[in-house]
């Protein structure tokens, strides 16, 4: 791994701008996690319409993250080079089509096709302010921006439960899509004006005499391969949960009405939200008396693993309380983000960010529909709709078990080499 000075501290940005940056960014991230958590809430008026099964549920919602996906490599070095700015207004063009096409579509194919490129248009929307806050922020506003982003994130989820089922009556689900469009837009035009223009070189990396970056530094490094399958499974899990499967539970499983699940999940994401406010409140403190983000994911994973288990047991006892509680505790997976990207030289950071998104979003893909085709698969077998779900998650907590395991087992750090 290469050294890894720090920015130039004339890059660093004063309170004011600081906060002013942060709004924009995160404002383009609440819509984010708005149009991505909204599937859940509109997955019964969905499959009424379309006639979805489990598994078009699954791939319908994880479309979003294939595109995200997609886009990820290519998003990282665009990052390193043309900066945060440039980039995220670009992508988001493809977010206010991509919701436009959606609210027009009259066919899972189109529904599918629109979802893929609303994920490819917001797929930078947490890359490129992390990569810029890794020039702009010293380590604890970091970490305290890093954990804050994932607030506002949960507070666009917030806005995808009760107040999109109260609209539905009103509004119908397309027209949603065109509000949601027009907040794309609005957040755009805040970034235009408070986001600071990339500096053409990268000071720190001019210092440091670096070879041309590329991916593969970020494949070798010990520390990344480390955290790699938690990224797929655990990360990917928590929001494939939070996103999705968390509604259809409730429903299928635990017997909840449509806006009792909405309800339901108005409360888990609100969980949420305070949750990553106050990991960005005691982010500074853990960091100053050794709480780096390796020992809390040693001791914070184990236990999400046991609520995930008893949730699983649960069976039609587990309601919204349950998921609540298996993604508060599934949160200390956050703290990973920041800790990759400090791992790398500033001119590496983009590529870092947005490979491991790649292995987090690719891992939503895939236990989104994964779980649909898994529920598909019991049923087929002549298993009951609960037990069926049961099965399903009983898969992926051995697959977040192992994935643990191999955490625990690799010896890396993030301290410079």
């Amino acid at each position: 791994m290469t050294s890894k000075p720090e920015p130039a501290a004339s890059e660093r940005l004063g309170a004011r701008a600081g906060a002013w940056v942060f709004l924009a960014f995160a404002a383009a991230y609440f819509c984010s996690a708005l149009v991505r958590a909204i599937t859940a809430t509109l997955s019964p008026v969905l499959t009424q319409e379309f006639s979805l099964q489990a598994s078009d549920l699954g791939l319908l919602a994880g479309g979003y993250f294939l595109g995200f996906a997609a886009t990820q490599l290519p998003l990282g070095a665009w990052l390193d080079r043309y900066g945060p700015k440039r980039v995220i207004l670009c992508f988001l063009t493809l977010a206010v089509i991509g919701c436009l096409a959606f609210s027009l579509a009259s066919t899972f194919a189109g529904l599918l096709a629109a979802r893929v490129l609303v994920g490819m248009g917001v797929s930078a929307c947490l890359m490129a302010p992390l990569t810029g806050y890794r020039r702009w922020f010293d380590a604890p506003n970091l970490l305290r921006a890093n954990s804050w982003m994932l607030m506002a994130g949960s507070l666009g989820m917030v806005a995808s439960t009760l107040p999109v089922q109260w609209l539905m009556p009103w509004l119908g689900w397309r027209p949603m899509f065109w509000i949601l469009a027009g907040m794309v837009l609005l957040s755009m035009l805040v970034i235009a004006r408070v986001v600071p223009v990339w500096a053409t070189a990268d000071p720190s990396h001019a210092a440091a005499g670096a070879a041309k970056p590329s991916y593969s530094a970020v494949w070798r490094s010990r520390y990344f391969q480390k955290l790699s399958w938690l990224a797929f499974f655990n990360y990917g899990g928590l929001i494939a949960v939070q996103t999705l499967w968390a509604g259809p539970w409730m429903i299928r499983v635990a017997g909840y009405t449509p806006l009792e699940s909405a309800t339901g999940l108005f409360y888990i994401n609100a969980t949420m939200l305070v949750t990553y406010w106050a990991w960005g409140m005691v982010n500074p403190w853990l960091v100053r008396h050794g709480w780096d983000a390796d020992r809390l994911l040693a001791w914070g994973v184990p236990l999400s693993l046991l609520v995930l288990a008893v949730n699983i047991l649960g069976g039609s006892a587990t309601g919204w309380l349950g998921w609540a509680l298996f993604c508060m505790s599934s949160s200390v997976l956050g703290l990973a983000q920041p800790a990759v990207g400090m791992a790398f030289a500033s001119n590496l950071v983009g590529r870092a960010l947005s490979a491991y998104n790649l292995l987090i979003f690719a891992g939503i893909f895939v236990v989104q529909w994964g779980i649909g085709l898994l529920v598909d698969a019991f049923k087929a077998a002549g298993w009951d709709e609960i037990a069926s779900f049961q099965a399903a998650m009983g898969v992926f907590f051995c697959s977040c078990l192992a994935s643990y395991a191999y955490f625990i087992f690799v010896k890396a750090d993030n301290s410079p080499q």
